[in-house]
């Protein structure tokens, strides 16, 4: 019984002091009340933070959507974080292009052209989806992370000590509010009530030395908590200075994946025979020897193989030595596989298919494509 009847009183207390500050808060919002002012400096703090909290969101938004911009894939991301669970992994879109390009490559035969094209740039975009996949987890530790953890840890406890300064301040003015009323009431009050007003004036001054109290003691704590903040901007600067490094890293890897795949398909003719069809080139240049012929360079950087000079070397007798423009891998055991840059010795037989030569390295001889060659002098 004693417990109930203590947690009925501490109900009606507790009633009491909400219903306090929501007059007090009400009277101040229609100028029929004063309220107490913080000082200029923990202003200053409180509009930082506010500022920093805002900022940290939306640069926190924008940064998940710039590492995923599929939305429904950061929501799913989002409710697993919550459930505390791994989330599935994904393929990315750049490792999902580069596995069609190299099933693609592989159907339309490794021998051709433009198969082993398609497959060097799925290759190229599957260690870009890598590379990806690796920004993103590093980004996410040493930058959204931190990031994160101020919004809902630092300024969580920032935003509870700030309510319940506002509380404290509400306290404090409606006890300046009703002593001031007591101090009223006392000078009108006639001789035989002022015994008792003055007992009322001294439980006024009393609670208001309380509520000034309690108020400067929340004060303080605020302010310590609020100079907190350059600490957090100079933390963030470090994982900014993460962020921009994971960038450069990724950045640094895709460019030198599609430089290195640039030179790669700068060596594929574009004019590529295939089943006996032959495309004329428009105009060679008298500069280059591929295939015992000139060439044509286009304002892509591909080398055009001038079909009459194919030709003319299917013609020639003897054999000559020709460096591999690429990498080839045979498709059974009459070819011959190829590695780039390496020298054989090639020769024409009586009878072969026109896109084709014989090649020989050392004791292995084998048919090799015509296009993957350079004649050498």
């Amino acid at each position: 019984m004693n417990i109930m009847d203590f947690n009925v009183k501490k109900l009606a207390a507790d009633a009491g002091t909400f219903l306090s500050r929501a007059v007090q808060f009400t009277e101040e919002k229609l100028g029929q009340a004063e309220k107490t002012e913080l000082d200029a400096h923990l202003e200053n703090l409180l509009s930082k933070a506010e500022c920093t909290k805002i900022w940290t969101e939306k640069i926190m938004k924008q940064t998940e959507v710039l590492l995923q911009p599929n939305p429904n894939a950061r929501i799913e991301e989002f409710v697993y974080e919550k459930l505390d669970r791994k989330a599935p992994s994904r393929i990315n879109n750049p490792e999902l292009l580069g596995q069609y390009m190299i099933d693609a490559g592989t159907e339309f035969g490794p021998g051709t052209a433009y198969g082993n094209a398609l497959i060097k740039c799925g290759e190229t975009q599957k260690r870009i989806g890598t590379a990806d996949r690796e920004l993103i987890q590093t980004s996410a530790l040493n930058f959204l992370t931190p990031l994160r953890n101020f919004i809902e840890g630092d300024y969580k406890t920032i935003a509870k000590e700030r309510k319940l300064l506002q509380n404290k301040r509400l306290d404090l003015d409606a006890a300046k509010t009703r002593l001031k009323k007591a101090k009223a009431a006392e000078t009108r009050a006639s001789q035989l009530n002022s015994a008792r007003l003055e007992g009322d004036n001294n439980m006024s001054e009393q609670e208001l030395r309380i509520t000034q109290s309690e108020f400067d003691r929340q004060a303080e704590i605020t302010r310590l908590l609020l100079e907190g903040i350059s600490s957090t901007h100079a933390h963030h600067l470090r994982c900014l200075n993460d962020f921009v490094e994971a960038q450069m890293t990724y950045y640094a890897q895709c460019y030198q994946y599609m430089l290195d795949l640039q030179k790669q398909l700068g060596s594929f003719p574009s004019n590529y025979c295939n089943n006996n069809q032959t495309s004329v080139a428009p105009v060679p240049s008298a500069s280059s020897n591929v295939i015992g012929s000139s060439a044509l360079t286009s304002t892509s950087g591909l080398v055009i193989a001038s079909p009459t000079n194919l030709i003319d070397l299917k013609e020639c007798s003897g054999s000559r030595k020709a460096r591999v423009l690429y990498d080839y891998d045979a498709a059974n055991s009459s070819e011959l596989s190829l590695l780039a840059d390496e020298v054989i010795t090639v020769f024409s037989v009586v009878g072969m298919d026109s896109d084709w030569l014989m090649g020989e390295r050392g004791n292995q001889k084998g048919r090799v494509p015509i296009t993957y060659l350079e004649l050498l002098n």
